[in-house]
């Protein structure tokens, strides 16, 4: 069929510690997947028959795993999808002192399969370099096929942490409120940055130590930039970027009052590594109850402007990455990581700038009250990174500045027209006043030019030992830099 199922009848013959992998290629028969799957029935037989005399529910949590169930290493592996060059030749504790360490990402696979990991004919990891790997597929995949499946088992939840810390997390969720009251909605979050936590502790202990071991230890997103870096960005990018840090911030400090007991909650180096690792790799449900999860292997999908897979959960938490549309042999498996059209968010919270973003915020933090006013979203307020033009919500917004700044009665038929989609009075105020938003825009836009340069120059004078996310900042700016050439290029010639 469509996947293949772990050879695991022998397994179970010759150990009984091998009942993990039974519980859970039947929890994945159970599941919607089966549906894109065929396994033969003489094989179902025997699992049900071997499992009808003895089988327990296994979920790797803090501490049971390492008392009442052999370690992961010890038992016997289905066979990886591909070994390369990469793969790494020796076993230890996580090193996060050197953030080049090899990571060893095949073991994560051979430990998530054991676990009932499915994959697509033709669906591997790859890398071109060692340090970076996506998933992708050699054959094709159809649109509605399943790519991947995840069981629950092994996938980490912001509500399973919460039960399993009870209490403990309960006290330090009500430190980190009282901190900070917008923290609130962040506590799926801190809930996974905890259970990260902990299982580091446990380290080779860990049954999640492979997928620990498979994680970058260097991330260039806002939270792991410094006050200095932040000063060398334009304010939008600053803004989000320091917020980042804020709410990292506010994490550890509601985590050291010692209501969760943590070994490693004092090591900035980990904390760091931990928060990161939660922000960048988890999805988000709403039903049947709002958390976040981190899938294994999944959180392996790259990121696109034009995602061809979608990651789906069930009520039972198990993960399914499916087609959207036919997918040809040698194309990598990509996701969305945010909105496309504003990758700002993107390179706070990930420490990337997507190659394919088409837009750009128009940088106008100075007008953020009026933004409020009228409604409008960051997302609509955009300039064309290959050609310069302006979205129109951006002339909306310059132009109810100046009306409020200087004619009040105007401002207020205009907001209403905004608000109505009033396309004929707008314009009508547009053509009155369009010479004053023209000049207020352009000096705008040479104002970032400015800044842009500057603050350029300033990053430029670091030392990268010190300060090695100068080289992301630089790409965002230079990327502003050349999107506002553009549009002072089209602004000149309309007057």
């Amino acid at each position: 069929g469509s996947f293949r199922l772990p050879r695991f009848i022998a397994l179970i013959v010759a150990d009984n510690s091998s009942l993990p992998i039974v519980h859970s290629t039947l929890t994945l028969l159970n599941s919607k997947a089966i549906t894109t799957m065929r396994f033969s029935s003489a094989i179902v037989a025997a699992a049900v028959g071997i499992c009808a005399t003895s089988i327990s529910a296994f979920t790797p949590s803090r501490g049971a795993v390492a008392r009442s169930s052999p370690s992961i290493t010890q038992q016997s592996a289905s066979p990886l999808t591909q070994l390369n060059q990469y793969a790494s030749a020796t076993a230890g504790a996580i090193n996060l002192a050197d953030e080049y360490a090899q990571r060893d990402v095949y073991s994560m696979e051979e430990f998530a399969t054991q676990y009932g990991l499915q994959k697509a004919p033709g669906v591997e990891l790859y890398s071109d370099d060692g340090s970076d790997y996506q998933l992708i597929t050699q054959q094709p995949i159809g649109a509605g096929q399943t790519c991947l499946y995840v069981p629950s088992d092994i996938v980490i939840s912001s509500e399973k942490a919460y039960q399993e810390f009870g209490n403990e997390i309960q006290q330090a969720e009500q430190v980190l409120v009282q901190i900070d009251q917008g923290t609130s909605a962040r506590l799926p979050l801190f809930r996974l940055m905890v259970k990260i936590l902990a299982e580091y502790d446990q380290g080779e202990n860990s049954a999640f130590f492979p997928w620990l071991n498979s994680l970058p230890r260097v991330y260039y997103n806002g939270v792991s930039m410094t006050n200095d870096c932040f000063s060398c960005l334009p304010p939008y990018a600053g803004w989000l970027t320091s917020t980042e840090k804020a709410n990292y911030d506010s994490f550890v400090t509601a985590l050291r009052q010692g209501y969760v007991q943590l070994q490693s909650v004092n090591d900035d180096t980990v904390t760091q590594w931990a928060y990161n690792v939660a922000l960048t790799r988890f999805q988000e449900v709403w039903s049947p109850q709002r958390a976040k999860l981190i899938a294994p292997m999944a959180d392996m999908l790259n990121h696109s402007a034009e995602p061809n897979c979608e990651i789906t959960f069930d009520d039972m938490g198990n993960c399914e990455v499916t087609a959207m549309y036919d997918i040809q042999p040698g194309t990598p498996l990509t996701i969305s990581y945010g909105d496309p059209t504003n990758p700002t968010p993107i390179f706070a919270q990930f420490g990337f700038l997507p190659a394919d973003c088409a837009t750009l915020f128009c940088k106008a933090m100075h007008l953020e009250p009026y933004i409020k006013e009228l409604g409008i979203e960051f997302r609509e307020l955009l300039i064309q990174t290959e050609t310069g033009e302006i979205a129109p919500k951006v002339w909306d917004l310059f132009l109810y500045e100046i009306l409020v700044n200087n004619d009040p009665g105007a401002a207020e038929a205009y907001f209403v027209a905004v608000k109505c989609n009033d396309e004929a009075t707008k314009q009508q105020y547009q053509d009155q006043y369009f010479q004053y938003t023209l000049d207020s825009m352009k000096q705008h836009v040479y104002s970032i030019l400015s800044d842009v340069d500057t603050l350029t120059a300033k990053a430029q004078n670091y030392d990268l030992n010190t300060h090695p996310r100068v080289p992301v900042i630089v790409a965002h700016n230079n990327l502003v830099r050349d999107t506002f050439t553009m549009t002072a290029a089209l602004l000149e010639q309309m007057g």
